[in-house]
This record gives structure tokens, sequence and C-alpha cells, in this order.
């Protein structure tokens, strides 16, 4: 204690009210700080700044000037759209400050100027001395210089919901005169942890006071404060989109020039010229992608909400999909949070059934099961193996407890059975604990109701069955029980009440009676099994973990539980091999524990990062250095969490995923919530992810094909001594069909039979093959087209270009049709709305070229059955070569 007043210039007695006054004005007040935000109308206009956009506004301008109000209208609808969702988004991620300030208000009770006061945290000051008790909301990092039976919930920082012990012992912290010098230094050791408490914990049972080491953004939670309001990493996908909408815009851009002036110097007329390059611009840049994007992924966002998984961005959808990593917590997800008993081991039956059933603290509250998570799973395997049916054959009343303690190891009850002569009256000593200590306190082992003496034999072969159990990484506890008269039982209890009279607080008291009454009721006990006791995994997330592997996808286990459990757990998973060995770890590294980690230098642990499967006694801290290291070697990195501290690494993570249990700041943070806390059910959201991906790339290589068709043919028929193949409104309406009805549809397919039987993608969204292949296919559109463009102005007659411009129209119209069906995913699932796209569309292309008023508009002319049977076999031709084209690109050709 002395040397921690010492470090921190302070006293017993705490700081007078100068001292502090003159600590908060040089370290600050004890709250957060919030970085200077933009305006909502600044981060709204903020959204318009992307190169996409920009193209879109200008493409918007283009068609309202040759007249086309209705393009032009729906460009701006989708760019505004876009726009608010991108705002609704952002400022939604801004909210999680207000989320981890509304966690830090509270008072404290201080010491100051030699007199206990409540004061407001946020004046607390370096060093004062702060009072605390059960209930309590710890206000700022203390260090503890006095403690009573203190237990703390850390779960809103860490997520874990087990309580945790804190003590004031010293004695076993190696050089803690330097260590005191740099306290946070060394906050990760375990020894240290237990003498620190961090803000905004809460205080569940004991008391304590500790001197306050850091306040306000120096805190723990100040630190996670500092860490969530840096700026966000792009998604991959806004990424590829945005390197592929400036390479579109600037390819668009020359080509439209270029048209521009070919047909300018070929005398044509200059507003003709003008407005025939407008128009390939127009339908040059993909002003559909963002409404498919938005479409696409907010579908899948429905789907995914369905099942229990609710995406806060949209972009976040597809970045699952590109998924290579997923960093998950154990308890909870891994496995199903609840302890039961995996095993056990029992020489009666019937008594281990009611030691399990009444030896513990279970309780209902609100008609729900309440208990500690041993006590629980004792409980239902009281209820499992009959439980009910025997006490109901007994009139059993409770006489005493003596409750689980953390130094005693063990809780005892004590049960009367009810018998007409009061004198006759049976107790019953229940006790469940460590199973080294009940071994020590019992004298005898009762096999299927014959009580023995234990021998040396009988106890090595238990002592070997519970090295088996641990082995396993199970928990174990062991049962016994004695069975005592009326007397003994009243004799014991006077002595002591005697004895403990005197004790100077009812608290201590009771402490002392219990002690000495586990010491006086547990000896010389019967020993009747065996527990052990696991969380164990979730059914369904050992297939789900294959699953991922199939897919190129590597889970990570990542938790504060020992080495040993870990492994077991990730062995069992799959994660790890069946028959992984502490020997296989040290020859190829594969389980980290945080201490190791911390241990290792950045260039160290750079060239192993890769290989581990297994982190075992992580600081949450340390998941923001897992995922860094991990993303500096190219991977999409998913990380799950539950506890505020989790919410940097949520945030640094290419997809953070919140459990749904866990608290509202990290929910905030992360861009994934699973209500279920499930998962598999992160896994299935992968699948959906992926699905989005390939839709999003099909409608790419359909709208890219039609352009590079669109381009060709107007270029080279430029080039050529013939008319333009098409009229500024027909590439409009061409524009119309490419990134309407039957190209959105195509965002609609289900997913590939093979989408989990593959490598996650890395590459562009249209790479070298994908760009070969629909260059072929935009090469056969333009031979198509202009070839029956030529043969109909050849053949003559009157007003013969209007018909040969018809013909190429319709006929470069019906190859989108066809060319859609190209892109059609191998799903079992029906895709309705493509059908009926390309049959609304169909029809629509017929009323363009037969009704009077429409002919007009598109200068179209009716055409007769052996024009539409060209037409047609020309066009359904892109399916043949589609199949062509694929094998020149697999190189099988």
């Amino acid at each position: 204690m002395e040397e921690i007043l010492k470090q921190y210039s302070t006293q017993k007695e705490g700081l007078n009210s100068a001292e502090a006054n003159a600590r908060l004005e040089k370290y600050g007040l004890n709250k957060l700080k919030e970085q200077k935000r933009d305006s909502p109308l600044k981060l709204f206009f903020s959204q318009f700044l992307d190169v996409l956009i920009f193209m879109l506004i200008i493409a918007a301008i283009a068609s309202y000037m040759i007249g086309n109000h209705l393009d032009a209208f729906v460009i701006v609808v989708v760019v505004i759209i876009n726009s608010i969702i991108g705002f609704i988004q952002e400022y939604r991620a801004e909210n999680a400050m207000e989320k981890l300030k509304s966690l830090v208000h509270t008072d404290a009770h201080v010491k100051r100027d030699n007199a206990l006061k409540r004061i407001p945290s946020e004046r607390l000051a370096i060093g004062d001395i702060v009072i605390l008790e059960e209930g309590d909301k710890v206000p700022a990092d203390l260090i503890l210089i006095e403690s009573y039976d203190l237990g703390v919930d850390e779960s809103s920082l860490t997520g874990e919901s087990t309580l945790v012990k804190k003590d004031t012992n010293y004695e076993n912290i190696k050089d803690f005169s330097e260590k005191i010098k740099d306290i946070q230094k060394y906050s990760k050791e375990e020894n240290i942890q237990s003498k620190l408490l961090s803000m905004n914990s809460n205080v569940i049972f004991g008391k304590g006071t500790g001197v306050v080491i850091a306040t306000g953004m120096e805190t723990s939670i100040g630190r996670i404060a500092k860490m969530i309001q840096e700026d966000a990493e792009e998604t991959p996908l806004t990424i590829k989109v945005g390197k592929l909408g400036k390479k579109i815009g600037i390819i668009s851009i020359i080509i439209c020039i270029f048209v521009f002036f070919i047909n300018f110097f070929q005398a044509t007329d200059i507003l003709e010229s003008f407005m025939t390059a407008v128009s390939l611009a127009v339908a040059a840049i993909p002003e559909g992608l963002p409404a498919v994007l938005t479409l696409t992924l907010a579908l899948g966002m429905q789907k995914m909400a369905k099942s229990n998984a609710i995406v806060k961005r949209l972009s976040s959808v597809e970045t699952l999909g590109s998924c290579t990593y997923i960093c998950t917590d154990k308890t909870g997800t891994l496995t199903e949070n609840k302890m039961s008993v995996r095993k056990d081991f029992l020489t009666n039956q019937e008594y281990s059934t009611l030691i399990a059933g009444l030896c513990n603290g279970v309780r209902y509250e609100d008609d729900e099961l309440i208990g500690n998570p041993t006590d629980l799973a004792s409980h239902y395997f009281a209820m499992d193996n009959g439980f009910k049916s025997l006490i109901s054959n007994r009139n059993l009343e409770k006489e005493y407890e003596i409750p689980f303690d953390s130094n005693r190891k063990r809780m005892t009850v004590i049960y009367s059975e009810k018998d007409e002569d009061e004198l006759n009256k049976n107790y019953y000593i229940l006790t469940k604990g460590a199973p080294e200590l009940i071994l020590d306190m019992s004298e005898k082992i009762d096999f299927y109701g014959h009580e023995n003496h234990f021998d040396s034999y009988t106890k090595k072969d238990i002592q070997t069955e519970i090295d088996r159990m641990a082995n396993s990484s199970l928990r174990v506890i062991a049962l016994a029980y004695k069975r005592i008269n009326k007397e003994e039982y009243e004799n014991i209890l006077e002595l002591d009440n005697r004895e403990f009279e005197n004790e100077d607080s009812q608290t201590h008291k009771t402490y002392s009676q219990n002690k000495h009454h586990g010491e006086t009721f547990e000896k010389d006990l019967v020993f009747t099994g065996l527990l052990g006791i696991m969380d164990p995994p979730r059914a369904e997330v050992s297939e789900a973990i294959t699953d991922c592997q199939n897919a190129g996808i590597n889970v990570v286990m990542i938790t504060g539980d020992h080495k040993d459990t870990a492994t077991a757990i990730a062995k069992e998973l799959g994660i790890l091999p069946k028959l992984f060995s502490n020997e296989d770890n040290q020859k190829h590294k594969k389980v980290l524990t945080g201490q190791e980690l911390e241990d290792l230098s950045d260039e160290e642990y750079n060239e192993i990062a890769k290989d581990i499967r297994v982190y075992a006694r992580v600081y949450p801290e340390q998941k923001r250095r897992i995922i860094e290291v991990l993303q500096n070697h190219g991977e999409i990195v998913s990380m799950t969490g539950d506890g505020v501290n989790d919410a940097p690494a949520l945030k640094k993570a290419s997809i953070g995923v919140a459990m749904g249990s866990g608290t509202d700041m990290t929910k905030e943070s992360a861009d994934m919530i699973i209500r279920d806390d499930n998962f598999a059910t992160i896994v299935s959201s992968i699948k959906e992810g992926r699905t989005i991906f390939d839709n999003i790339k099909r409608f790419l290589k359909f709208q890219l094909s039609t352009n590079i068709g669109a381009i060709l043919t107007i270029t080279i028929g430029s080039l050529l001594p013939i008319p333009t193949p098409f009229t500024p409104i027909q590439l409009l309406w061409i524009n119309i069909i490419m990134d309407g009805p039957p190209a959105q549809s195509l965002g609609l397919e289900g997913p590939e039979e093979d989408i989990m039987r593959r490598p996650p993608e890395k590459g562009e969204l249209i790479d070298r093959k994908t760009l070969i292949k629909i260059t072929i296919s935009g090469i056969v559109m333009t031979i198509g087209t202009l070839g029956l463009f030529i043969f109909e102005l050849m053949n003559g007659g009157a007003d013969v270009k209007t018909k040969a411009i018809t013909v190429a129209f319709t006929v470069f119209v019906l190859y989108q049709l066809f060319n859609a069906l190209n892109y059609r995913s191998s799903s079992k699932l029906r895709n309705t709305m493509l059908w009926l796209s390309l049959i609304g569309s169909f029809v629509l292309q017929v009323l363009v070229i037969y009704v009077p008023f429409l002919q007009t508009i598109f200068k179209t002319c009716a055409i007769g059955v052996f024009d539409w049977i060209l037409i047609i076999i020309v066009s359904a031709m892109i399916l043949v070569t589609d199949k062509i084209a694929n094998r020149i690109v697999d190189g099988q050709f």
C-alpha cells in the first residue's frame, strides 16, 4: 500500500481539495472526449465526392440536354438514393461514440479532506482514494489497496460473463516496486490484473478501496474511445467499384470524343454527331451499377435478417463473401455458453443425483433459472437423471448452507429428512467441490449402496479418472455426503454460535462460521462420484467449420480461456487436427497464448500469423494486432466480439461482427449483428455474401459486354462508308434495356452449386479472363449487327436506311436478351423475375417497331417474318459463341 500511495503522491486519507483541483487542471476531467465531427449537411454532400457518382451526374445532364428527360430523372433518383443510404450508414457509425459516452456517467465515493464524500465521477483526479461497495460502478481505472471478498463483473468491457475475483495479495508479484512505476505496461500479467479495476466495471459483491491511476481518455475505456473514432477503412467492394468506375469513365470519354470527330470529319450533321457521341457516353457509363448494388445488397440484407444476421452497412454483405479469415470468440459462438456435464464417473447414481440437484445455488427469477454455470450444469444433470422422482419419495427440508467460496473451493448443504419421531430425524450433509479436496475429506466410498473404506488403490483409480477428465479439458467436480443424527447436528451449531459471538462484524462472523462449520461438518465424508463439466460445442458448428475450410476460409478461435480448454474444443470442432498435441505445437506453432503473443516482436509474429488457429488467454486489445497483421498479408478478416473493449478490433476488421448478447457499444461499432450468437449464422451469411458478389459480377459482365458491343458497332460503323447503325434515341433505349429489368434481375440469381467449395474472391471485379470473354461477346454482337445492317442496305428497296437501322437496332436488343441467359447461375432455384423481364423487354421492343407513334420517336418501321427469322438466328448465336468463349478462356481450344 505504501508503494502505491507513494507512486501516485497520495495518502490513505485521500487528497485535499486544493491538490485534487490542481490535478484536474493538469490532467483534465474524468470524461471521454469526442473528436470534432462533420455536420450532417456536410456528411450528406460528401457522398457526392465519388468518381462514379460524378460521372452519373454528367450522364444525367447529357441525357437532359438531348431531350431524354426520363433517363435523366432516373439517374438523378439513383444518385440521391445512393447518397442517402451512404449518409445514414456513416451517421449511424458515428453514434458509436455516443453509446460509449453514455456508459460512464456515475457518481463516486471518495476520501477528500480526510472525509468520505460523494462527487460526480468526472471530478475524480489521479491519486483520489475511491471506496467501492456492492452495487457500485467503478468510476475510473483503479489499483486496489484494500479488498474484502471483492467480485467484479467486467462483462460490459470484456464480454465475458464470469465474475472476476480481485485481491490485494501483492506478495506474489515479483519486482512490484519497479512495476508500480508503469503499472499499465504490466497490466496484462494475470497476478497484476487481479489488482486492477477498469472504469465501468460493476462490483457484484464484497468491498474494496482503490487509488485512481487513470482518468478520462487515459483509462482502458478511454483508449477504446480513441480507436473507435478513427476513420473506418473502405470495404473491398467500394475499392473495386471505384477502380472500375474510373477505368470505364476514362475509356468512355476517349471513345466518345473519337466517335464525335470521326462523324464530324465525315461531314455528318454536327448536332447529330454530338448527340450520337453523348448517347454513346450515356450507354457506356454504368449508371445502373449503384441501383443494382443497392437492390442486390438490400435483398441480401433482408434474407440475412430472417436468418438472425442484421447487417448495418450494405457493402458489408459483399465483404463477407470475400472473407478469408474468421476470427471468432469461443464462448457462446462456437459453444453453447451453457456448462453441462459431458462425462460422469458415479459409484452411487442415486446419491450423486441428489447431491447434484440439492447442493447448488440455482433459483428462479421471473420464470428464469438463475445460478453460476457450475450449479446450473449440476442442476440439469440431476434433472436428466430422475432427480424429481427421487425427492418425491423423501420428505427433505433444507436446514443449513455453506455457500461456495473460492478459498474453500467447495459448497455444502444440509438437509433433514422428517420423521414422526423428531429424535430419530436424519441429517444429510451434501458436498460438491474440487476433487482433490473432496477425496482428502472422504473416509469412505459408496459402491451402489455399500459403504467401503477408502484404500490407496481405490483412491489411485479415482485420481486416474480425474486426470483423464482434466486432460479432456473438463472441469471436474467431486460429490460426497455424510449422514448424522439430530444430536450431532445441534451440538455442532451450538458450539460454533458461542465461539463466534464476539466477532467484530456480522460479515466476518458469517465468514468465520462458514469456514469453521465446513471444517466440522465436512469430515469423514462418503464419496459418490465425479462430474466432468464443459461448455459444449454447438451441434451445428463443426459442419459450419468444415464448410469454411472447403470454401478456403481460415477459422481462428480467439478466447480468454485456458490454452488446454481452447485446444480441446478446437480439436473437437476441426479447427485443429484431432491428434494435434503439444509436441506438434512446438514443431509447428498453431496455438498461441496472449503472453506468448505479447513476447513476440512484429517481425517474429508476422512470420507465423497465418499459421495460428487458436489464441488462448488473449486480451481484447491484442485482437487489433492480430487483425492488422493478417490484413497486412492481404487477408479479408472478419472478427467477432461482444464486450466494449472488442469495439476497436471490430472497427478495424474488414467486417466486425457483434453478438446479439453483446453491449450496445459493441453493436454500434460492428458492421453486422448476429442475434443468436451462433457461428453457423456467420457462415450462412458468408454464403449469402458470395452469392451477392457473384450477382454483382453477373450484372457487370452482362453490362460491359453490351458496352463493348455498342461502342465497337458505333465506332466501326463510323469508320465504314455506311450510315450510323443506331440513332441516339435507340442507343438510349438499348441503355434502358441494358440497365433495366433484365440486367437487374440477374442480381436475384440463386447461389452457384459450388459456392462454398471454392476459394474466396480476391481479384478484381473484372479479371483478365472475364475481360477476354466479354470482349469476344462484344465482337460477336458487332459482327452480327453490322452484318445484318449492311445486308439490309444492300437489298435496297423503299426507305432502306430506316429498315436497316430497325433490323440492326432489333438484333442488338435481342442480343442483350439472349446474352442475359449466358450469365445465369447453376442454382436449382428458379429466377422467375429474369424470365418475366426478358419477355417484357421483348414485348416492348415489338411495340417500338410496330406502334406508329413509337415508330416516329424511334425512327423505326415494320419488318417482315423473314427479317425476324434472320434476327433471331443471328442474335441466338450469342448462346453458342459464349460456350466457345468459355472454352477459349479456360484453355480448352
